[in-house]
């Protein structure tokens, strides 16, 4: 039987997982458009975003779960809800003041994620049931080393599989959003301090790297 760990306050992780029995989970540009904004409406509260990549049948994200005192409380009943209409116009539900003091729960979000994406997906492509496998995967990132390496491998696997011969040109991924001077969700700023540099983060990404190890931990 396999023992699923508990999401835990303040602590990085890996969040990978792929279609059941490896369907598809994106087979247009809208399905990718949808996924992202269906995670900025529900992962945003709970979590602080470094990297993500979307590929075809897989997905994969590095992700911080945020401090208990830093999530905030769901809207109590009286508080007018905000209407959610794929696959434009998404805007996430204001939080403001409440009496209900109940906070977003990390795995609870994960949840409306994948639940929501799986609805609005079977309507349009006419099937049923399960679309991603459960429970969703997730590891621990214990040190800075794995931390950097994992950077480079979710921003390389659109490489890898061989979607591109160069990570920069893949749109599905935080790639190009960690390198540019655009507005982002992604915490830019952090992310490229724990390579140095803007410049040290490319050639990082450039760098021929053995992954055995991560793909190792990923079978686990």
């Amino acid at each position: 039987m396999r023992i699923i760990t508990p999401l835990e306050y303040g602590k990085y992780y890996h969040i990978y997982n792929r279609g059941i029995n490896g369907e598809a989970l994106f087979r247009s540009n809208e399905n990718y458009e949808y996924f992202l904004r269906l995670y900025e409406k529900y992962m945003e509260v709970v979590v602080d975003t470094y990297a993500w990549c979307l590929l075809g049948n897989h997905f994969h994200l590095l992700i911080r779960i945020k401090e208990e005192d830093e999530i905030g409380f769901i809207p109590s009943k009286n508080e007018s809800p905000v209407s959610f209409k794929p696959p434009s116009g998404i805007k996430n539900p204001p939080m403001g003041k409440t009496n209900n003091r109940r906070r977003y729960r990390p795995s609870s979000q994960f949840s409306h994620l994948f639940n929501s994406y799986a609805q609005a997906f079977n309507k349009q492509h006419k099937r049923h049931g399960s679309l991603f496998e459960s429970p969703f995967k997730r590891k621990c990132i214990d040190s800075e080393q794995y931390f950097r390496e994992l950077i480079s491998y979710i921003h390389n696997n659109p490489v890898h599989h061989g979607f591109t011969s160069n990570a920069i040109d893949y749109p599905w991924s935080s790639y190009q959003s960690a390198i540019s001077l655009k507005s982002t969700k992604l915490k830019r700023t952090e992310l490229l301090e724990w390579f140095g540099s803007t410049e040290n983060f490319v050639r990082y990404h450039q760098e021929k790297r053995d992954y055995m190890a991560i793909e190792k931990l990923m079978l686990e």
